[in-house]
Parts: structure tokens; C-alpha cells; sequence
């Protein structure tokens, strides 16, 4: 597979989001609310850099399913733990393709008493949303290609890479 994005490259891009997200919080109390399972590696790197205040909470979403490699309906888990309400959110995401999960769990945090929600996504796909949102935090652009690694994956394998790769024709 293509390494897109090195693990180097990575933790250096993650570090520099966690000290932009700490200084605008300004030691203020957050949530972090990660969108499960692809946002692990981000969460567990991401936190460990942020000198702040913070609950972690998880939350269930997803559009693809096993070996999809095009969004379908969006499936929301039921639990979210721990409790938003009269919280500063932090809104966590692996990957922002179509806008659908973010759009949809931004407004979703709002409803369930948030002060405030953010959100911050590790990559951003060119030329594939549908939704318009622009994610408070973003890690890197990159172009529409299907990748893997770093909590990515494709039928539950090879989120363990420590980079991101190009995942070659899937669907063969």
C-alpha cells in the first residue's frame, strides 16, 4: 500500500492540533466526544498532549459497514457517555468525507445541553462532501481516495497501522 501520510508526520500534525485546541479553550473544562472506532488512535494521541480539564465520552456512527467503500445511511448508537450537558464539547472524528456523521452529531450535542460544540476531524476528503460543515480543527486535506491505518479501516482490518495508507482497489 501507498503511504499517504507517515506516523512522523502524523504525531507532529497531532501535537500541533492539541496545542491549538488547549490554547482556545483556555483551561477551561472540555468533553471530548469521540466518534467510535475510528477515532481511537486520534483520541488516545490527542489527549495526551492537551493540558487541559477534560471527560472523555464515545459515541457510536458510521456510514460504512464491513467492506463498503461508499457511505450508506448513517447508524447512530444509542449510548453516549459521559453526560454533555452545561459542557464545552470537543467532537472528535477520524475522517470527514461526505459531512453527513459530523453535521448530524454536532446538532445532536447541541440538543442534549452542550454550551458549546466544536469539532476537529485527522483528515478531510477533497471533493466529497455533500454537507456543508467546516470542522473547527482539521489534521490534513487529502485527495478522494480510500485509506486505512491510524484507526481507519477497511472490514475492521488494518486500523493498527501506525500511518495512513492508500488502500488499493478494494472493492476487487
Amino acid at each position: 500500500m501507498e503511504i499517504l501520510l507517515s506516523a512522523d508526520r502524523i504525531q507532529q500534525r497531532v501535537a500541533e492540533l492539541a496545542r491549538q485546541i488547549a490554547a482556545d479553550y483556555h483551561g477551561r473544562p472540555v468533553t471530548i466526544v469521540g466518534v467510535l472506532t475510528g477515532c481511537l488512535m486520534f483520541l488516545a494521541d490527542l489527549v495526551r498532549h492537551i493540558d487541559l480539564p477534560l471527560r472523555i465520552g464515545l459515541i457510536q456512527a458510521s456510514s460504512y459497514r464491513g467492506a463498503a467503500v461508499t457511505p450508506g445511511p448513517l447508524h447512530i448508537g444509542p449510548e453516549l457517555r459521559p453526560d454533555v450537558r452545561d459542557r464545552h464539547v470537543l467532537l472528535l472524528d477520524d475522517i470527514l468525507d461526505t459531512g453527513q456523521t459530523l453535521a448530524y452529531l454536532v446538532e445532536h450535542l447541541k440538543g442534549l445541553g452542550a454550551v458549546s460544540v466544536r469539532s476537529a476531524v485527522l483528515l478531510r476528503k477533497t471533493g466529497r462532501q455533500s454537507v456543508p460543515i467546516e470542522p473547527d480543527y482539521r489534521g490534513f486535506d487529502i485527495p478522494d481516495v480510500f485509506v486505512v491505518g491510524y484507526g481507519l479501516d477497511y472490514n475492521d482490518e488494518h486500523r493498527h497501522l501506525p500511518h495512513i495508507a492508500v488502500l488499493p482497489s478494494p472493492h476487487s
